[in-house]
């Protein structure tokens, strides 16, 4: 969807008009002089409420598949902006720039999409072929010893435990002799 254009003016500067239902900037583009390639082509400034220049964005070049055509693509980006306005500006005969809009599409994660298809369901537990019981329990199963009072597994209470230590409280207490 076309959003506005950008022409250059007599200094030789971009400047254009973007407008939304919500939205409605002058814009301006500034060249980016850099040496890294992967760089932007241009910074993207606005024209705030109180007349200055205020950076919201930046465009890179790109080239079509088809054509081989440049283009710029890039965003806005400004804490006013409930999110981040999208934008791609194609260069018509006249020099001057279109800019469209576009909803950002989710980026596809080609490994995954070429990673061998699972079964997403859970792989079966060890000893699940067996009938459940004391042997598929406790260290048998593969699940290692337990620290728990029990075992899990209806063993004896482990030494130390609670259970011990109540029994040998109980035991010290003197038991009345019985008297035959």
């Amino acid at each position: 969807m076309n959003i506005g254009s950008i022409k250059q003016n007599e200094a030789g500067i971009f400047v254009g008009r973007i407008a939304t239902l919500t939205i409605a900037m002058t814009i301006a583009l500034r060249e980016v002089h850099s040496a890294n390639p992967k760089a932007p082509k241009y910074e993207v400034l606005a024209l705030s409420a109180a007349r200055a220049w205020v950076q919201v964005g930046a465009l890179f070049e790109l080239f079509s598949n088809g054509t081989g055509e440049a283009f710029l693509n890039g965003k806005i980006e400004d804490p006013s902006l409930a999110a981040p306005l999208y934008i791609s500006a194609f260069r018509q005969e006249d020099g001057s720039f279109n800019v469209v809009w576009s909803r950002p599409t989710r980026r596809r994660d080609l490994a995954s999409e070429m990673a061998p298809k699972t079964d997403d369901s859970l792989p079966p537990l060890p000893g699940a072929d067996e009938t459940a019981g004391p042997a598929t329990q406790g260290t048998e199963a593969g699940l290692g010893a337990s620290s728990a009072e029990h075992a899990f597994g209806g063993g004896e209470p482990q030494e130390g435990g609670r259970r011990q230590r109540r029994q040998r409280a109980s035991e010290q207490v003197e038991e009345p002799e019985t008297v035959s």
